[in-house]
């Protein structure tokens, strides 16, 4: 079974910053997951000419369930608000996505806790510290009907602010306590590896730098697990540069579970 994990950008490629369809559907046919989560997902918007990313996605891996989750109505440097859930399929936003072609027994969203103000933020090459607003966040889980059995997979993209991440990451490993097991949790966490197991309690399955995808030096996208798929020699891993986006893609394969 194999697990990818991939921030998309909104479908964009680096060198010209634009939106082409068939870049993002033929890097999902050579990735070939069989579970799939994907962050930074446009979903209607105008810069990437008013596509269903998450649909075209599940059509190159020929995925039987998927959801895309909004987190933004809108658009996310533009004008926007935060997603209720209640939003047309119609409408333009912007989030994450999960799309499988093992069967889907069942979906549970989690909207987790969000910066109401602006907050400061040092980016390397300046002085003085930015005020900078946050993007709500949200997670979608699925669970999945796996060779060997049951397990769930959540995926998420969490905050940049570095203390607010944690507690966003601890909010959703409880919410997700009553879930089916065992649990995979990926996603965009914008933290390093060891504070991702640390503040999950989750054995990581990969350890690769992802971001930037050109000169990757820091892993910010990962594949975390119970201790059930976490035994040694049962996964394989890497992260793969693909012909969009900033980050890397992280893949897992992962062997059958044993009850």
């Amino acid at each position: 079974m194999r697990i990818v994990t991939f921030n998309i950008l909104g479908g964009r490629t680096l060198h010209d910053d634009e939106v082409d369809v068939s870049v993002l559907q033929d890097a999902i046919r050579d990735l070939d997951p069989d579970v799939l989560a994907l962050q930074e997902v446009d979903h209607l918007l105008h810069r990437s000419g008013n596509a269903d990313l998450t649909s075209l996605a599940a059509e190159a891996m020929g995925a039987t369930d998927h959801r895309f989750v909004a987190a933004l109505a809108g658009s996310p440097g533009a004008t926007w608000t935060a997603a209720t859930g209640e939003e047309q399929p119609g409408d333009a936003a912007y989030g994450i996505a999960l799309l499988s072609r093992l069967p889907v027994t069942g979906w549970q969203v989690v909207r987790l806790p969000a910066l109401t103000t602006r907050v400061p933020m040092r980016f390397s090459g300046e002085v003085l510290p930015t005020w900078v607003r946050d993007e709500p966040r949200v997670a979608v889980t699925a669970t999945v009907t796996a060779p060997g059995g049951h397990l769930t997979v959540a995926t998420t993209h969490l905050s940049f602010v570095p203390w607010w991440n944690g507690h966003q990451l601890r909010r959703l490993v409880r919410s997700l306590c009553g879930a089916p097991r065992p649990l995979l949790l990926t996603g965009d966490l914008n933290m390093g590896l060891d504070r991702a197991a640390r503040t999950s309690g989750l054995t990581p399955l990969a350890a690769h730098p992802t971001f930037p995808a050109d000169h990757p030096r820091e892993q910010l996208d990962h594949i975390l697990a119970d201790p059930a798929l976490a035994d040694d020699g049962r996964a394989r891993s890497c992260a793969r540069q693909m012909a969009l986006s900033d980050h890397q893609a992280l893949v897992v394969d992962l062997e059958p579970i044993s009850r």
